[in-house]
């Protein structure tokens, strides 16, 4: 790819063209492509919005697992020039995934009116469950553009009902695998495709409502994309798509250009897979970068999986594309143009390119959450103030099902784990709490929704006090969820990152501590109904039955120093009878910075509003603080003698 190439200003910025260059290039003023570049991202929020108010299914509706974008005609190379501000794990895979589906089915092919699926992992990303439904725009013609939508359909079929699960080992046991077909043809449905999936899918009921719904969003875009062409022309508006890949290739390449030039490594490790606790695997990250150019090569990783928690080449390219967005160029639009200057190398078959069959992919994340965070570590030094540690890291999921009295199949999916948790501290200040991985951008699961749905008691969804990585600023403290089940169920749990902390800290701040998952079975007791609620001190981990974690074995409370490690699949399915409880405690999130430099009135905070004890005050941070926070928080004070003498102590290595 040639300086040209790369962008329409040369080896200069795009901002730098004169308007009579900009006219030339583009055939329009910077004014309206700017409008019609907004205008875009109008509509996909628009049909995303829609979407969420209408959806029938709990992913959807209450979760917001689904993505929109808008891209470019086939002459152009599917260019993506607009995506939602939704799943950001879809936003890579959707670009590539859109061009593999049309190509192979024949663009030629398409018609107006028509709707095209896929939701094969290896052709267009991500999970079976993500099915990617695309309409073709067209003018004159001719295929002007795509609008697409990519959703989680509550169930693909296969062993596990909603599919979340660590242990399907091939891609015969993830769920149904759809080639790229027409749902709808001219506006009308294909009966032998919605046949296909209903006739191996769950929750019928709920996925024909939701596939109808997406249509009609489908339609929505369509028109407001069509009227938008009626009013600016069709030539404008594919210059519009082209600038706005511009922008974002001239923003990325730029930032680039502004990081030193070096060979930059990073790693990471997952705890095992669903097969035994034998296996650890690695994600290697070696970053080499020169001038507007940066190389991301992973060829170093641990070969695929023998279980769902492979990455597709897809999710992987995904991940690298955030994670620069992240730390390199956080304020310019993602698009396909993102990836301008960015090679990636990326050999089949590793845990962060799974082929078929073994290399079976449904947790997705799991394998390309690892690439992100490696990235990250990579580059950490290089970026230096701007650095980002790590999140929760596994998103921990809980998937739970069973029937209701009067034979109604119930499940949940995703709302009663660890899926939500906290993030690392950054120079701009302390950390998010309570958020889904840096990969998510989902909504948060309402208690009353769940509750509703599921014959499941929320009983607990809390902060743990001590849990964040210290630092200048603070990591995000974990997340301790306990869920009470009322009737006889099934559930899959799948932590994969309870051997070290995943909430790395940077630029001289620590880690977050470990989590860990715990089983309650019930004992008939008159507390299984959840009138008392478990206690949270670690003498109550004796009668549980360890899931996941870094676990005394015998008090079987957390030990992230001289523990055991807990495997997660020791039971592939957990059964359990009425009035059993599920514990989930995510890590912590890492800190940013030297914790000693916190200002002592930040740490009396943190110590009155529970984030931290007094000791810990005391230990991690250098600052001593009297009072009692548990029943006069308010009336905390800084010892300030003390905390000096503490600091100095710490300053010259005599810290305990």
């Amino acid at each position: 790819m040639t300086s040209q190439e790369r962008s329409p200003a040369g080896n200069g910025r795009l901002r730098d063209l004169s308007e009579a260059e900009f006219t030339a290039c583009y055939g329009s003023d910077r004014f309206t492509m700017s409008v019609l570049a907004n205008k875009m991202r109008f509509i996909v929020e628009h049909m995303c919005g829609n979407l969420l108010n209408s959806a029938f299914s709990q992913i959807l509706r209450d979760w917001y697992d689904f993505a929109a974008t808008i891209s470019g005609p086939p002459g152009a190379d599917y260019p993506m020039a607009a995506v939602s501000n939704s799943l950001a794990v879809f936003f890579g895979t959707m670009a590539d995934g859109l061009r593999n589906a049309v190509e192979e089915f024949g663009p030629g092919t398409l018609k107006p009116g028509d709707v095209l699926i896929c939701n094969d992992p290896y052709r267009t990303g991500t999970h079976v469950n993500d099915v990617l439904l695309t309409r073709p725009v067209f003018h004159d013609g001719e295929i002007l553009a795509f609008v697409s939508l990519r959703a989680h359909q509550l169930d693909m079929g296969g062993p596990v009902p909603a599919g979340f699960s660590a242990t399907k080992r091939n891609v015969y046991e993830t769920g149904l695998v759809i080639s790229p077909q027409l749902l709808y043809e001219a506006d009308r449905p294909v009966r032998s495709t919605f046949n296909l999936i209903l006739d191996n899918a769950r929750y019928g009921s709920l996925l024909l409502p939701d596939l109808r719904t997406i249509y009609q969003n489908l339609k929505l875009g369509e028109r407001l994309l069509t009227e938008t062409v009626g009013r600016y022309g069709s030539g404008a508006l594919l210059s519009a798509i082209r600038y706005s890949c511009d922008v974002s290739a001239d923003s990325m390449t730029a930032a680039i250009t502004a990081l030193p030039d070096g060979t930059y490594l990073g790693e990471t490790l997952i705890d095992a897979d669903g097969v035994d606790a034998s296996r650890e695997y690695t994600v290697r990250v070696t970053i080499r970068k020169a001038g507007p150019n940066i190389e991301v090569d992973l060829s170093g990783s641990s070969p695929q999986a023998r279980t769902s928690i492979n990455a597709s080449v897809l999710d992987t390219k995904t991940a690298v594309g955030i994670g620069l967005k992240y730390l390199l160029d956080p304020d310019s639009p993602f698009t396909s143009g993102t990836y301008r200057s960015i090679d990636i190398v990326l050999p089949p078959g590793t845990i962060a390119s799974a082929t078929p069959p073994d290399g079976a992919v449904f947790l997705y994340w799991e394998g390309a959450n690892p690439v992100l965070a490696a990235l990250l570590k990579a580059l950490a030094e290089a970026v230096g103030v701007n650095a980002l540690g790590g999140d929760f890291g596994s998103t921990t999921i809980h998937s739970g099902n069973g029937v209701f009295s009067d034979g109604t199949p119930w499940v949940t999916a995703a709302q009663c784990g660890g899926e939500h948790g906290p993030w690392s501290a950054t120079r701009h200040g302390d950390a998010d709490s309570y958020s889904v991985n840096y990969q998510g951008n989902n909504l948060d699961p309402a208690t009353e929704a769940l509750e509703s749905d599921a014959p499941v008691v929320l009983l607990r969804k809390e902060y743990v006090i001590d849990s964040s990585g210290a630092g200048y600023n603070r990591g995000g403290a974990a997340v301790l969820k306990d869920s009470l089940w009322l009737t006889d169920a099934e559930h899959w749990s799948s932590p994969l990152q309870t051997k070290r902390p995943s909430g790395f800290g940077v630029y001289g701040g620590d880690d977050g501590k470990l989590g860990a998952v715990w089983l309650f079975e019930a004992s008939g007791a008159a507390s299984d109904d959840g009138s008392e609620l478990l206690p949270v001190d670690d003498a109550v981990y004796a009668r549980s039955t360890p899931v996941a974690g870094m676990l005394n074995p015998e008090t079987k409370a957390r030990d992230p120093e001289r523990g055991q490690y807990f495997y997660f699949a020791s039971r592939p399915i957990w059964r359990t009878a009425p009035g059993a409880i599920f514990r989930y405690i995510t890590a912590g999130g890492g800190g940013w910075g030297d914790p000693f430099q916190r200002e002592p009135e930040r740490v009396r905070r943190d110590v009155r509003d529970g984030y931290i004890s007094i000791a810990v005050a005391e230990h991690d941070y250098g600052v001593v603080i009297n009072g009692d926070p548990e029943n006069d928080p308010e009336g905390l004070q800084v010892d300030w003698p003390q905390t000096e003498t503490r600091r100095a102590q710490c300053a010259q290595g005599f810290m305990e």
